[in-house]
């Protein structure tokens, strides 16, 4: 089963993490182990607790081959595995060529002497392992110092790695980001010199051409001006006359505003009168109104009255209700009280039971008739009460019904009031208004005759202060520009003088930092030197370690070659003893007996 499961797994890359604790795999386990190791990439934590792994030297070689071809696990658990000090110089030859294995626990084994100095051994040529627990395999303690002591070595080696490779990677970034930077900068510079001359050779051209044609605009304007001139000594002709006919339009028009000032007067007189009899209507009105109002207050109390006798009718029908249950609950304790009396009667005297009986049949019905007669009466006046409560619901839905009427022709009434009010005051403000209308209109047109012509000839007069200002303002832009031209050509020196400064600054910059990139590639040669002398003290160590393996690996060739000639000599050993046992039993008299049978 562990065979078909390994197998599967050889070819998965999703699983990460493998326990296979307590499963006592043996040798064909592990043998599959190995296979699994050399072929799966995905798998990072395998734990084999409790799975006697150690037992069988062959299984256990195959598993350390595995792991030594395995370049992706990072974690190994081999505790409780009865590794004796083969098996640990087994997995130390495997340890001294992997490359990928962090932790590996190997408590309670019987590692040994043998086995703690094989595994010191190889962390000599292994970098990468970082824990390693060897509790409780009768390993030395000053072995389990050395080998913490490379453990620590094999930290701090790859925290150095790890810092450098990062300072070299930050490094290296900055150099490139220096470089970006610079030219990015100095590409910058140049297009702005560029742009600089660019719009000086613009603007100079812009400069020439606008003080050309400022010129030709000025020798227009002096034209319009004395045209202007002329035209405006024909206005101030035609003003004089203008003037005549306005001072005469002003007298007609004050007898106008008389005149309407009269009229006003009478008309006002006559809405007064209106508004005053308007105003008449309007409080008789609103006295029928409150009448009315009052009438229905009168009739809200009468139906606040009617509803309140409703409810203390419907109070007294609830008490009479509540009586009625009270009376009957009373009686029906009576009748079990009777009930109880004779119960006892009975037990204390059988003799007089049957007296009791017609007693008690007596009382019973006396007891019904008084209950049916309080019933009947009962029922009697909440049939009456009902009745009245009817009576008083119709009598309030008749006044309610009255009242309404009465409000709404009430309403009605007022309605039609105002809106007669309202035509007569539209009718008599619409005749008023084109009375009005028609005496503004003779008005605006006197007017808007009048502040035409005085419109034209302020017209005239602002066009001749407008073509003086603007030849004033042309003179102005012209003695602007030429300031502007010579401010410019001060400012382009100026400038021209600062850009250079700053391009020596500039360089002087890029100077400091080229000294600087030289002194960083002196210190990224400084450390690659130094990571060529690590590489090839490593190589080094690695060949060595490859020899020891290579003589390590013939010794155990000899030893195969040994074990199985041991064996072919057990094996003739074995025939051989078969055989006399063979021919023993033959010529023994039991032989002989089972022989002849």
């Amino acid at each position: 089963g562990v065979r078909l499961l390994l197998h599967g797994l050889c070819s998965n890359t999703t699983v990460k993490s493998l326990d296979l604790k307590g499963n006592n795999l043996r040798s064909l386990g592990a043998e599959a182990l190995g296979k699994l190791l050399r072929q799966n990439k995905s798998i990072r934590s395998l734990t084999l607790e409790w799975n006697s792994l150690g037992l069988w030297e062959e299984g256990f070689s195959f598993f350390c081959q595995g792991l030594r071809a395995n370049s992706f696990l990072r974690r190994l658990d081999l505790r409780n595995n009865q590794i004796n000090h083969r098996g640990a110089a087994e997995l130390a030859m495997a340890l001294a060529q992997n490359t990928s294995l962090q932790e590996l626990d190997l408590r309670w084994n019987n590692i040994g002497l043998l086995g703690g100095r094989a595994l010191l051994s190889c962390l000599n040529s292994n970098k990468s392992l970082k824990r390693l627990e060897l509790a409780g395999n009768n390993v030395p303690g000053d072995i389990l110092k050395a080998v913490e002591q490379a453990l620590d070595h094999n930290q701090d080696r790859e925290v150095i790695l790890s810092e450098a490779q990062n300072q070299v990677n930050i490094l290296s970034k900055e150099v490139l980001s220096l470089k970006d930077e610079k030219n990015k900068q100095f590409m910058d510079f140049l297009d702005t010199v560029d742009k600089q001359k660019e719009e000086r050779a613009r603007s100079e051209k812009m400069s020439a051409a606008r003080v050309s044609q400022l010129q030709e605009a000025l020798d227009e304007q002096y034209s319009i001006m004395n045209s202007l001139k002329s035209k405006l000594q024909m206005t101030e002709a035609a003003l004089a006359l203008s003037e005549q006919k306005v001072h005469n339009l002003g007298e007609l028009l004050n007898a106008m505003k008389q005149e309407q000032n009269c009229v006003a007067e009478c008309h006002f007189r006559e809405l007064q009168q209106q508004k005053q009899e308007g105003a008449d209507r309007e409080s008789r009105l609103l006295h029928d109104l409150s009448a009315a109002s009052e009438k229905n207050l009168l009739l809200r109390n009468q139906v606040d009255e009617l509803e309140r006798k409703c409810k203390l009718q419907q109070d007294q029908l609830l008490q009479l209700k509540q009586d009625l249950t009270n009376t009957t609950a009373e009686l029906k304790l009576r009748a079990v009280e009777a009930e109880e009396r004779l119960e006892m009667e009975k037990r204390r005297f059988k003799q007089s039971l049957e007296d009791l009986e017609s007693l008690r049949v007596k009382e019973v019905a006396r007891v019904a008739q008084h209950m049916e007669a309080s019933e009947r009466s009962m029922h009697g006046r909440i049939h009456s009460l009902e009745a009245l409560r009817t009576s008083l619901e119709e009598e309030l839905s008749q006044v309610k019904a009255a009242a309404l009427t009465e409000r709404g022709q009430a309403e009605q009434e007022l309605m039609r009031v105002r809106s007669q009010a309202r035509l007569e005051e539209q009718q008599r403000l619409e005749h008023l208004e084109e009375k009005l209308r028609l005496m503004t209109e003779s008005r605006d047109e006197a007017q808007s005759c009048c502040l035409k012509q005085k419109e034209m000839v302020a017209e005239a007069q602002a066009k001749a202060k407008q073509l003086s200002l603007y030849a004033d303002g042309l003179r102005r832009r012209l003695d602007e520009l030429q300031q502007d031209l010579d401010s410019k050509e001060e400012e382009k020196v100026t400038e021209l003088n600062k850009v250079k400064v700053e391009l020596q600054e500039q360089i002087g910059h890029l100077e400091a930092e080229r000294t600087a990139q030289e002194g960083l590639r002196e210190k990224i040669a400084a450390l690659e030197r130094q990571l060529k002398a690590l590489s090839s003290n490593h190589r080094e160590a690695l060949l060595d370690k490859e020899g020891e393996i290579s003589l390590l690996l013939e010794k155990l060739r000899m030893k195969e070659a040994e074990i199985s000639r041991m064996r072919e000599e057990e094996a003739q050993r074995a025939s051989f003893l078969q055989n006399a046992i063979m021919a023993y039993v033959q010529g023994s008299p039991l032989g002989t007996h089972s022989s002849r049978k």
